[in-house]
């Protein structure tokens, strides 16, 4: 659907300056994501931290024409001559208006979901059910905060029959927003739990927030068993519709669960819904999957799902990977694994991923596509608007697979296409087998075997992965931010391999998040950010003087501590005919490592950087000893005295702007008032806050499988010089992972353990180089089940503690065998 941008400014009470006429097709909130600029309306929306109205030059260069504004540039008439400005007195208020205009124009069931977990789930299990036979819009992804929800709401168009859509909430107040956006017929409370609970007095407060999404619908969908929810839908008499509860021990509730029953692999609910008996049955046994599927079953139900059709695609119903993956791929590709789905809005997203993240060998961007079902569109109407996005994205390289997309050939309008009727046919081919140097997006429907094409693309390395959640990054890095004054800059800290994360991916994502600065240890570790694609500024923090050259070359700001540094680096400077260097000067403020001594050395320094013009100081800091503990504060304090009278001094000397930094993540959640002109943040980003000792986000996921189980009698050794002597017989499984993974050995003969199917199992013996051994004595589990060694469920912290270390040591000491896994949700 498109709006004229007459009808778009009437729409959100905007005053127009332009009289350009056009059509609105799509909704931009993002430079970075621009796609079809001629029909794209920008909304500048404005944070603390950043500004959408200083996007606007560049947009306008690259042929965007529409923007929603609160400040009309001066000279728009003459500077944008082609261009719409419509004023409003809040960006995203208009965005959200907007959205709530164009949700009006449907008399249909619309679904919205809240709920502290499970609301993904419910989302995309209620689109696998209710497609084949209607045309279903939902959320793209996890599309549910004050930004998405518009945005989803946004996609939906003639064809839509039946609208899903998710709101999330963090804190008190957001939920009306989204209420009056979303607008639900039929409304859907999955569970209160612990997710952002620290903004909310008690769940009570937090079920009171969600049911705001309640007060207009028809209908309203819970769980009548919790007693939270009970009581707060109880204290709400005033609304008069339907209460479709669901409940294990209401005989009397509208959608009765009266028996379920747990298979080897299925579970069968039965219920009872109207006064019909009824069941359904569901690939999973876990209680999260049951409930959700009990949710999906009440609202198809409602919808006029028959119960026929429930039971039949209840049964194929298939597991939502809620994350899109990059993992390395045989010879010389990159994967970007996002086949779970296949629907225009997240092949757009996807696409978008991909486009979007910097590729150092300039490698072609190949896109391995399905059949897409239950578009609502023509075959022709539907795979034109593919081709579009596929070129506009930067894919050079086309490869279908599916009898649709055989039969549009001609459509697709990419240079290199190939198309295969299914992924056998596509897997014995040349074109499968010349696949080299690519990035390619594997988007798929399952149903087409996309897990095949997977696992033979993917390097073969080790069966141990480290997985790096990159959205637990950027939740970490808000984390800090939201503690930071709008205009203190931040230092991202990305040596030891991003605290053996991964520098480069990491990166990748920090510099799409416009970070001010990453820094490094080493020249060469800046060297293979450079080689990758990363622009942002890159500082050295400890250079060494044989590499002064590749930091010219490549645009690497080194840290100076010392004059025979400084001395050697002006030398190498000139000699070179590089001027205006930047260079980061280092105090000693007390740490006693390294640094000029801001009582002693200030004149000194500050003479030799005057009599220079070949290094400049683009930054002076220091770095407190203690911040993480409260007892260091007197301490801390006598720093900050010091580095504020030598960074002072130095900055007098010069006219230019030097920024000012001493807090590292300790320090700017417990300093504030020291934040000064920038930040450096470590360990934080990682997820792990030093002051507590606890996990924010956790961003790395050590994991590796059970290679083999044997039951060994009491009385046995396990390991190498019995050193693990059983006393009863056990159930001991062998794993692929020792030491030269980074398994640390003072962890094996039960002096720690791991997870197996969320239960403790011990190290017993002697860690080996490549294997350990575990007691699974009483635990579920068969070969090739999953082992958490750390992560979400087994905080490093707990491993660290163990080892009387901290978790730097434990996170920088995986080896680089182990197989680096990226995912986003």
């Amino acid at each position: 659907m498109t709006y004229t941008i007459e009808k778009v400014t009437t729409l959100i009470g905007a005053r127009r300056y332009g009289d350009n006429d056009t059509n609105i097709g799509f909704i931009l909130t993002d430079s970075r994501s621009l796609c079809f600029p001629e029909e794209t309306l920008f909304f500048a929306l404005k944070s603390e931290r950043n500004d959408g109205h200083n996007y606007i030059p560049e947009l306008y260069r690259r042929g965007v024409k529409n923007f929603v504004v609160t400040d009309v540039p001066k000279g728009y008439a003459s500077d944008y001559p082609e261009a719409n400005f419509l004023k409003v007195v809040n960006t995203l208020e208009a965005l959200q208006r907007l959205a709530e205009r164009h949700r009006d124009e449907f008399n249909i069931p619309i679904v919205g979901i809240t709920g502290s977990n499970g609301k993904t789930m419910v989302k995309e299990w209620l689109y696998q059910l209710l497609s084949p036979s209607m045309f279903v819009t939902r959320s793209p992804r996890s599309y549910n905060s004050q930004i998405g929800v518009p945005l989803s709401v946004w996609l939906m168009n003639e064809q839509t029959q039946v609208g899903v859509f998710e709101a999330g909430i963090s804190q008190p107040g957001e939920m009306l927003a989204l209420r009056d956006i979303i607008q639900p017929t039929i409304a859907v409370l999955t569970n209160v739990g612990s997710a952002h609970q620290e903004n909310f007095s008690s769940l009570e407060e937090k079920c009171r927030e969600k049911l705001i999404l309640f007060h207009d619908a028809e209908t309203v969908v819970y769980d009548g068993d919790d007693e939270v929810i009970t009581k707060v839908v109880a204290e709400y008499p005033d609304y008069k519709g339907e209460k479709l509860f669901w409940s294990l021990q209401n005989p009397e509730a509208p959608f009765y669960v009266k028996k379920i029953e747990k298979q080897q692999s299925v579970s069968v609910i039965t219920y009872i819904y109207k006064g019909v008996e009824d069941s359904f049955s569901i690939p999973f046994i876990d209680d999260a999957s049951i409930q959700n599927s009990i949710i999906c079953a009440a609202v198809a139900s409602k919808i006029g799902l028959s119960a026929e059709d429930i039971d039949k695609r209840m049964a194929q119903l298939e597991p939502v990977a809620m994350r899109l993956e990059v993992k390395v791929g045989q010879h010389g590709c990159t994967l970007i694994n996002d086949s779970y789905n296949s629907d225009i809005n997240s092949l757009d997203i996807a696409l978008d991923f991909m486009n979007r993240r910097p590729d150092h060998r300039g490698r072609r961007h190949t896109l391995i596509l399905s059949d897409i079902y239950q578009s609502g569109q023509t075959p022709e109407a539907l795979y034109k608007e593919v081709s579009d996005l596929a070129r506009k994205r930067g894919v050079v390289k086309f490869i279908g697979i599916g009898p649709e997309l055989c039969k549009q050939h001609d459509t697709i309008q990419i240079s290199e296409k190939f198309f295969f009727p299914n992924v056998e046919e596509f897997i014995n081919s040349e074109v499968f087998a010349s696949l080299r140097d690519e990035v390619i997006l594997l988007k798929g429907a399952r149903q087409f075997g996309f897990d095949q094409l997977t696992e033979l693309l993917v390097q073969k390395v080790h069966e141990t992965t480290l997985e790096v959640n990159l959205n637990a990054v950027v939740a970490n890095l808000n984390y800090y931010r939201a503690f930071m004054k709008p205009e203190t800059k931040l230092v991202c800290m990305i040596k030891a391999d991003g605290y053996g994360a991964g520098a480069v991916e990491i990166a990748k994502t920090l510099q799409d998040h416009r970070v001010d600065y990453l820094a490094v240890a080493v020249a060469d570790e800046g060297v293979t950010l450079r080689k990758n694609g990363i622009t942002s500024n890159i500082m050295i923090m400890n250079p060494e003087m044989t590499a002064f050259k590749t930091m010219f070359d490549y645009d690497l700001e080194p840290e100076v501590y010392s004059f025979r540094l400084l001395d050697a680096l002006i030398k190498a400077a000139e000699k070179e005919g590089v001027t205006g260097f930047p260079v980061h000067i280092k105090l000693d403020t007390g740490m006693h490592r390294m640094g000029f001594d801001p009582e002693n050395d200030m004149e000194e320094l500050i003479g030799k950087l005057k009599h220079q013009n070949a290094i400049i100081p683009r930054s002076v800091f220091s770095h407190f000893v203690g911040s993480d503990d409260d007892s260091f504060d007197d301490f801390s304090a006598h720093q900050f005295e010091l580095f504020d009278k030598g960074s002072r001094q130095l900055q007098a000397a010069f006219d230019h702007k030097i920024l000012r930094h001493i807090c590292n993540s300790a320090g700017i959640e417990h300093f504030p008032e020291r934040q000064l002109d920038m930040c450096r943040l470590g360990l934080g980003l990682y997820g792990i806050n030093s002051r507590n000792n606890k996990t924010i986000n956790c961003v790395s996921t050590l994991k590796t499988t059970i290679l083999q189980m044997h039951n060994v009698k009491a009385g046995d050794s396990v390991g190498y010089s019995r050193k693990t002597i059983l006393d009863k017989d056990s159930v001991i499984a062998a794993i692929p992972i020792g030491y030269a993974d980074g398994l640390n050995r003072r962890l094996g003969n039960r002096h720690a353990y791991c997870l197996v199917n969320g239960k403790k199992a011990d190290y017993v013996g002697n860690i080996c180089m490549d294997v350990a051994m575990i007691d699974v004595t009483g635990i579920n589990c068969k070969e090739g089940d999953s082992v958490e060694i750390f992560g979400e469920h087994l905080p490093v912290q707990v491993l660290s503690d163990i080892l009387e270390t901290i978790p730097y040591e434990v996170l920088t000491t995986i080896s680089n065998r182990v197989k680096r896994v990226y995912y986003q949700d």
